[in-house]
């Protein structure tokens, strides 16, 4: 993976950097909760921690709400089954971070804000409007403790993922227009992409403020925001490489384990046969010693 310096996401950015952030991430709490608090009233605090997720990539939102709640989000063009685990890891640093040390070895219970996760997705593949993930998915069970008594896990994390693509209308994007808009930006990016312009970026930030889109946002950070999208996109990529690299590494290796198997099968059948160790290392290209130890399973 590439070294980034550049860790910012537009989303990120957005609800959580921008001097607009604390208005934008409200309105979106407001929006998943159905509630109507007010941002000027509402304290609202930064627990963003770097390189977990995603080494040195930002790509989430943490924030602590009135010292109660801790709402986790992450954006993601592509669904990963292993966020419930991830996100454990990250919810037990956002703990150490925000619990102060010396507390948990007091007698007195110590009181923690309660957790929320969800994955905003907006990504090309079809995916319902919502799913939920949970961390019990992943574990291995074994058969004489599996029963109906088992539902309840000693260890549990659930996770909403929400998909905001413009064309799937999610209620959700009618309720916080600023997520809104910006699924409706991230679709223009990706017009501009597919048409094949020399400047994507450029053009889309220029249509979305013509069309209204983030307008005031776009006019004042469109070189951070282009920035932020080609760091975006070369990330996209490099995962994608990646996960092509590791299929088909994995596939060699299965080929490979394959044409091992055959060769020790043909093995064995010539060794039922009687035929000489010496004479089946030549056919089959096994060592003797691998072909000692099968004629004496034989």
């Amino acid at each position: 993976m590439k070294n980034r310096n550049y860790k910012d996401s537009v989303f990120v950015d957005l609800f959580a950097k921008d001097i607009s952030a604390k208005e934008n991430f409200v309105s979106l709490y407001n929006a998943l909760h159905e509630t109507n608090l007010d941002y000027k009233t509402t304290e609202v605090k930064p627990v963003m921690i770097e390189q977990v997720l995603y080494m040195k990539y930002y790509n989430d939102i943490a924030m602590l709400i009135d010292n109660k709640i801790v709402v986790l989000i992450e954006h993601q063009s592509t669904i990963n089954e292993n966020m419930p685990f991830r996100i454990l890891e990250y919810i037990a640093r956002i703990y150490e971070k925000v619990v102060k040390t010396k507390n948990k070895f007091g007698k007195k219970l110590v009181k923690i804000p309660l957790p929320e996760f969800y994955v905003f997705y907006n990504g090309k593949e079809d995916f319902p409007l919502e799913k939920t993930l949970k961390l019990s998915n992943a574990f291995l069970i074994p058969e004489q403790k599996y029963s109906a008594d088992f539902a309840n896990f000693p260890l549990e994390i659930t996770v909403k993922v929400v998909n905001i693509n413009i064309d799937k209308g999610n209620p959700i994007l009618k309720r916080c227009n600023v997520l809104d808009q910006y699924s409706a930006f991230i679709e223009l990016v990706r017009k501009s992409i597919d048409s094949g312009t020399d400047d994507p970026f450029t053009t889309a930030i220029s249509k979305a403020i013509k069309e209204g889109f983030l307008s005031d946002y776009l006019a004042r950070k469109s070189t951070e925001v282009e920035n932020m999208l080609m760091t975006e996109y070369d990330y996209d990529t490099d995962i994608a490489v990646q996960r092509e690299e590791a299929y088909e590494d994995g596939l060699n290796k299965g080929l490979q384990q394959g044409a091992y198997q055959e060769k020790l099968e043909t093995a064995r059948m010539l060794l039922s046969f009687g035929d000489a160790i010496e004479k089946i290392a030549t056919i089959t290209g096994l060592s003797l010693e691998t072909l000692q130890r099968l004629e004496k399973d034989l």
